[in-house]
């Protein structure tokens, strides 16, 4: 029995180029992955038969929708296009999402569907907790929405903070004062904020007191109104540090709260992450969104790393670089 034939007519030869990529490279990695479908470039026409001809031809429209608004395709970028359609997600509506442009003048945009939605339950919700493993982007994606919610003046100041676990470092034998003893442990927060702002902007955002960045333990006793605050590596809270915590938070402010629940550091292994969304189930204007290997947007190699680890040795993890 015949398959199914799709056309699709690419306009412009500038587009078709960045379609199929150098020596053909990108044409090749999707005939790859959808096995049913042959492929066929004639001038500016693409014909594709078979089974899942059209799924494929949705793809290329998606992939000619992002090359028209401006963006360059590359193997990775339709890597993530291709299990968006696995999963009937149409790329466009993800890839083509603007939060905000950083210092460099980059638009930072989810990357992949998993993002999306976390952004988006973010925008939507007052607590929001975005749960995965190493390179998913859950703290930098906070920070850029905490960034563009402070530009928009919906908030009046970010507070990030994370806990100072000791990971087979003690905090004691660390040169300096108190906060230049858990300044490592909030590098991350901050490397974040100085590629969202140049580094002199941050700065100055830091000293007005516009943009807070302490341990934890700082949180103890305060009410944090019209803040955006983030709480970052929280699989190392205690559960009485956890509850501390959400109950800081204020009138006017929006919580996010990131973490990873197979790199566990908290002595004892009593994280106040396990078991948290069962507690919380049914609370309104608060989400939880679970982010996985698919949802890594460092080098492939650490996806399949993550993936490798997910199915050896689940619950492990030694921190998140």
């Amino acid at each position: 029995m015949a398959g199914t034939q799709v056309k699709i007519l690419v306009p412009g030869n500038h587009l078709m180029a960045g379609l199929l990529g150098q020596r053909d490279e990108l044409l090749r990695l999707v005939e790859g992955a959808f096995d049913g479908a042959r492929i066929s470039v004639r001038g500016n026409e693409i014909s594709i038969e078979g089974d899942g001809a059209e799924r494929v031809g949705a793809l290329f429209e998606e992939l000619i929708i992002l090359l028209e608004s401006g963006q360059g395709l590359d193997a990775v970028q339709v890597h993530r296009t291709i299990d968006m359609m696995h999963d009937d997600i149409r790329p466009s509506e993800v890839l083509t999402s603007q939060l905000l442009r950083s210092s460099r003048g980059r638009a930072v945009r989810p990357k992949t569907s998993g993002q999306k939605q976390y952004a988006d339950a973010i925008a939507s919700n007052i607590v929001t907790f975005g749960i995965g493993p190493a390179g998913t982007g859950k703290s930098y994606l906070a920070v850029a929405l905490a960034v563009q919610a402070l530009q928009a003046h919906q908030v009046n100041r970010i507070i990030l903070t994370r806990p100072a676990v000791e990971a087979g470092e003690r905090l004691g034998f660390l040169p300096g004062d108190l906060m230049a003893k858990v300044d490592p442990y909030l590098r991350p927060l901050y490397d974040a904020l100085h590629d969202l702002l140049e580094p002199e902007g941050a700065q100055r955002l830091i000293d007005r007191g516009a943009v807070e960045v302490a341990p934890l333990a700082f949180m103890r006793g305060r009410t944090l109104n019209d803040s955006f605050i983030i709480l970052d590596e929280a699989q190392n809270t205690s559960p009485e540090q956890m509850k501390m915590f959400l109950t800081r938070i204020g009138f006017g402010s929006k919580a996010v709260i990131t973490g990873d629940v197979t790199q566990i550091d908290v002595p004892g292994g009593r994280s106040g992450l396990v078991g948290l969304e069962q507690v919380l189930s049914g609370v309104p204007d608060l989400a939880f969104v679970h982010l996985n290997q698919r949802d890594v947007v460092r080098h492939r190699i650490v996806a399949d790393i993550v993936a490798a680890y997910e199915r050896k040795v689940p619950g492990e993890g030694s921190g998140e670089p």
